[in-house]
């Protein structure tokens, strides 16, 4: 695994030095044509149409609450994992919470010991109360200090499973202080709606028992924090308590101030299921419906309501992601439309989990899944397998769905721009050197207009057989950055400005990062790559 280590080393001193998300000073890449490689075509317009604005703080992590009874992680001496969120953004939101966010306990003082079990608790399946772990004060003035060095904010996740209305505001109170101008806002309980499968009893757990304990936290934190926000429900899958908490909120009389309506997605799983492919979370020619209905019930709530809306958790494969799926170029394809489609859908943000191995590992009963499926896991590999950012042999490296992040960054604070991307398109004239085939190619395209007045292009190949050849209708000349890898299982990704020849056609011996794009001067984006166009 030497040569993993070198790699991912380099890869992330290239996000880290090069500032990719300011565009400037990237270095080039080269990646020769494969010849003969079944070529397709595609066909967008961008117009001027504005649609809405994406917020600067659009990216984020999450992370399990458990990771701050780590003291050197969340840290401000923690300067490598600083820098990797500094280059995926200037202005993040982490999350903390996850299923252990549900066990933990507030410790005030040295003297504090763990609070009995709530009687409305009952404890079963994963994680269990063997779990249960302490937050102190020292951990989150460690966590206000790692957000001054990053100039994140934070989603503070509050434990709903294991909690009462006292000590939450207790915790709550010293949080909101200690962040200050750091904290987005509180979020009560993970995936409230599987609480009966491990926390509450299956019986009389249901949507309004959840909003009544929510709501009695949330107003005994108010008491202490007048100007507390929060986010709600965050649940995993049953979208409808999205509609039924909104229903209740709007029944409330004098609510507590509500920030956004959260919820989590992700791909499929577990890690062991013969359907977690690649193919699966590239979606082949649809589009992932869970996204859609998601989306849809959401909005509507979020109407209701008049908040706003974010997915606060989630990634490719649920229960520490898959290797070889999880962790390659795939998975950075993945995220990278992913995120640009619940942009262009209007979220307020993403947050994509991760961390480290123990506490993902706890999450989840005390291991990761995937690793069984390794032929040797001892090997140096990211833990979980889907986390952005990863501790292997002790340098925090940029992993393959950072790289998609990183694109879809590009597009923070940007005004979203209508496209009509004709992926059947047939060419009169095809370039010369492309292999034209009939077909309708795997993928999808983003367009939008910066504050700096500059347009930009993404376009994502997620095809696995077909190059595309992109005609753009219009000419302006721009630069060109890749999402590549050597195959779209390898683990090699990177993102930097690409080189090309006049007309457009990606050359493995390339003089130019400059082209003039317009129906003449098409695009080679081969696949399962990405490209992003910025004008001049």
């Amino acid at each position: 695994m030497k040569n993993r280590r070198e790699f991912l080393t380099a890869a992330a001193t290239l996000a880290v030095s090069t500032k990719l998300n300011a565009l400037g000073h990237l270095p080039q890449i080269k990646t020769p044509l494969t010849p003969g490689t079944p070529t397709a075509a595609a066909k967008l317009a961008v117009s001027t149409t504005r649609t809405h604005t994406i917020p600067k703080n659009f990216i984020g992590l999450s992370y399990e609450s458990q990771q701050l009874t780590d003291p050197h992680f969340f840290s401000p001496a923690n300067r490598q994992l600083i820098a990797q969120f500094k280059a995926l953004s200037p202005a993040g939101v982490l999350r903390l919470g996850g299923n252990t966010s549900d066990f933990s306990w507030w410790k005030p003082t040295p003297e504090t010991t763990q609070p009995p079990r709530p009687a409305s608790v009952v404890v079963s399946g994963e994680p269990t109360n063997a779990f249960a772990y302490p937050i102190t004060p020292a951990a989150i003035d460690s966590l206000r200090k790692f957000l001054d060095a990053t100039k994140w904010t934070c989603i503070y996740g509050i434990n709903l499973g294991n909690n009462t209305p006292a000590l939450a505001a207790d915790q709550a109170a010293y949080a909101a202080q200690a962040l200050g101008p750091h904290l987005e806002y509180f979020q009560i309980g993970n995936e409230v709606d599987d609480f009966s499968r491990h926390i509450r009893d299956p019986k009389t757990w249901s949507p309004q028992t959840y909003f009544v304990e929510w709501l009695a936290i949330a107003r005994a934190i108010t008491e202490k924090v007048p100007n507390a926000r929060f986010g709600a429900p965050d649940v995993a899958s049953h979208y409808e308590w999205l509609t039924a908490f909104a229903e209740s909120y709007a029944a409330t009389e004098n609510p507590p101030k509500l920030a956004a309506l959260t919820h989590h997605h992700y791909v499929g799983g577990p890690p062991s299921s013969p359907t977690m492919t690649i193919e699966h979370i590239l979606g082949g020619a649809t589009t992932d419906p869970a996204v859609d209905k998601a989306a849809t019930i959401v909005q509507a709530a979020a109407a209701q309501v008049k908040s706003t809306y974010r997915m606060t958790e989630g990634n490719t494969c649920y229960r520490g992601g898959k290797p070889g799926v999880s962790d390659v170029l795939a998975s950075a394809l993945w995220a990278a439309d992913y995120l640009l489609n619940l942009a262009s859908l209007g979220y307020a943000g993403v947050n994509l989990h991760g961390g480290d191995a123990k506490a993902v590992a706890n999450s989840l009963g005390g291991t990761l899944p995937g690793e069984a499926l390794m032929k040797n896991p001892n090997e140096p590999h990211p833990k979980p397998f889907y986390t952005p950012i990863a501790d292997i042999d002790g340098t925090y490296t940029a992993e393959p769905v950072f790289y998609g992040m990183l694109l879809a960054q590009q597009f923070a604070g940007a005004t979203l721009l209508d496209v009509t991307f004709d992926t059947s398109f047939t060419p009169t004239n095809p370039p010369a050197g492309t292999t034209p085939v009939t077909a309708t190619v795997n993928a999808t395209a983003f367009a939008a207009i910066r504050p700096d007045g500059k347009t930009i292009i993404a376009v994502i190949n997620k095809d696995l057989t077909n190059d595309l050849v992109l005609h753009v209708t219009g000419a302006w000349p721009a630069s060109v950055l890749r999402l590549t890898g050597h195959a779209i299982d390898s683990h090699d990704v990177t993102f930097a400005r690409a080189t090309v020849t006049p007309n457009g056609i990606w050359d493995p011996q390339p003089e130019s990062a400059v082209v003039y794009y317009g129906h003449n001067a098409p695009i080679r984006i081969p696949k399962g790559s990405a490209a992003l166009l910025v004008s001049h």
